[in-house]
């Protein structure tokens, strides 16, 4: 998630304190990824030396506030427009660890798919029945469709995991026993 980006939607209405910005963050994403202030503060100062944002005064109880700049609207209106680049996926700690864990001595890769797995389970079981609430929610409390595709996004993600791990097993499964039909032979 591009943290630079979502406070400057954010501010698009206009100004806001850091705080706020937090607050409305973690609404809008249903509180899926956490954004401490000091990440909130630190962006903004960056935002504000490219130029993005500026600080627009303070208010009633002296939070300073941030507006953005037409160079601001400019990325924002550009960064809606572009489509997220998968060229270059991030790395993933599953990844990594299951290809390092392929060879090393000690290391039962089956247990570490098998512990993946049943944590995964258990988080698509979580996701499913948060999802089934805020469908339940968003015909009275339309803030919830937010948080509704965080869900979405969230649930899917979880799925292709456990199919992922799926594939993994079968993989190191068909790898073993071919690998002992070699020794025996």
């Amino acid at each position: 998630m591009s943290i630079r980006h979502g406070l400057l939607a954010l501010l698009e209405p206009g100004a806001r304190y850091g705080s706020r910005l937090r607050t409305e963050f973690l609404a809008r994403t249903g509180g899926t990824w956490p954004l401490n202030i000091g990440q909130v503060y630190t962006t903004l100062g960056r935002l504000e030396r490219d130029g993005l944002v500026v600080q627009s005064g303070v208010d009633e109880a002296g939070r300073v506030l941030y507006a953005l700049t037409e160079a601001g609207r400019a990325e924002l209106r550009d960064w809606f427009t572009r489509p997220v680049q998968r060229a270059s996926p991030p790395r993933d700690e599953l990844a990594i660890k299951l290809v390092m864990a392929v060879g090393a001595p000690g290391v039962d890769v089956r247990q570490v798919v098998g512990a993946q797995r049943r944590h995964v389970a258990e988080a698509l079981h979580g996701y499913v029945r948060q999802r089934a609430d805020a469908l339940a929610r968003a015909h009275e409390h339309p803030e919830e469709m937010t948080r509704l595709l965080v869900l979405e996004q969230l649930v899917f993600h979880a799925e292709a995991e456990s199919r992922w791990l799926d594939i993994c097993e079968a993989r190191l499964l068909r790898f073993t026993r071919a690998g002992q039909s070699g020794r025996s032979r």
